[in-house]
């Protein structure tokens, strides 16, 4: 069963939460993409909170800008460290007196976990990733391979002043292309059809709907705010902030990342290890960037493998 409610934080920022499991125990945080919201997990509240399944409490919160969480005006009002203050203190209030048993994240809620895992480590146990990249390895990948140049030149339609506008015309057409036209490669035997997207069925339409009707540009400041969006200049010298020592990441960490994503490619995952020493990298086949809505079951059997591993 998913209990929602409004989580007022000390800082003045209100989320809305999903969340399944009994207050107490170990706690599973879940953060949402662009441009999805706290519902895309719900599938994995309801499991990971079974006393057979571990009997978490598992909480996913609608990120700042998203739904009816707080979405201030002003792309300095999305800053990392702003949305990591969110992050820390919905933990604070969570699990007061013990570290997160995990964080889980895809997309732009995966960009904050890396941050919150090497900012606070103590206050996790264990990270999950998926097909989000770490801020390093994006920034290489930008600087040096013109395949994810290409795959990531979206972003600059998505930082446009018009861009709300334009994604939410004729009942958020382009938004829900986002999710038709992302598979670039084939069901099995089949090399080169689209994978397309049969997951999004009528109610999961419906859902995006109600999201969507209540705004967008709060998603879309996470891109306008970032100073990783497009190839930097050539020769240009890697950020002191993206330095091994700034960005390692010193917790047990699981990469999942669907292997035909076409804005993050698979190259992103390569010298993962040199900034994440303790990782396991799982390449998902046959998934696209929507993978937790595409395969679910997959991504909920190596999530408990590796909160089960020693």
């Amino acid at each position: 069963m998913i209990e929602t409610w409004q989580q007022d934080l000390p800082h003045g920022i209100t989320l809305s939460c999903r969340a399944s499991g009994e207050r107490g125990r170990p706690v599973l945080m879940f953060l949402h993409g662009f441009p999805e919201a706290a519902f895309v997990w719900d599938a994995l509240l309801e499991h990971f909170a079974r006393p057979e399944n571990g009997g978490y409490r598992c909480v996913a919160p609608n990120l700042r800008g998203y739904a009816h969480s707080s979405a201030p005006a002003g792309v300095e009002n999305y800053h990392a460290k702003h949305l990591l203050q969110d992050i820390l203190a919905l933990t604070d209030a969570e699990s007061p007196s013990a570290p997160l048993a995990a964080l889980v994240a895809h997309d732009w809620g995966g960009a904050l976990a890396w941050g919150f895992a090497h900012q606070h480590a103590h206050r996790l146990q264990r990270l999950v990733i998926v097909n989000a990249p770490h801020p390093a390895t994006l920034w290489r990948e930008l600087q040096n391979n013109p395949a994810q140049q290409a795959a990531s030149a979206y972003m600059n339609f998505l930082v446009r002043p018009d861009a709300a506008q334009l994604l939410t015309d004729n009942g958020h057409a382009r938004l829900f292309g986002f999710f038709e036209g992302m598979g670039a490669s084939a069901s099995p035997g089949t090399p080169g059809a689209p994978l397309g997207a049969g997951w999004l069925t009528p109610e999961i339409r419906a859902q995006y709907r109600a999201v969507w009707d209540q705004g967008i540009q709060g998603g879309l400041n996470y891109y306008c705010a970032s100073p990783l969006r497009s190839a930097p200049a050539p020769g240009a010298d890697t950020p002191a902030s993206l330095s091994p020592a700034a960005t390692r990441v010193d917790v047990p960490t699981l990469v999942l990342w669907a292997q035909d994503d076409i804005a993050l490619l698979p190259g992103l995952c390569e010298g993962l290890d040199a900034f994440v020493p303790d990782l396991k990298l799982v390449p998902l086949p046959q998934a696209t960037h929507w993978v937790v809505h595409e395969q679910p079951g997959r991504v909920i059997a190596e999530i408990t493998g590796f909160l089960n591993a020693q």
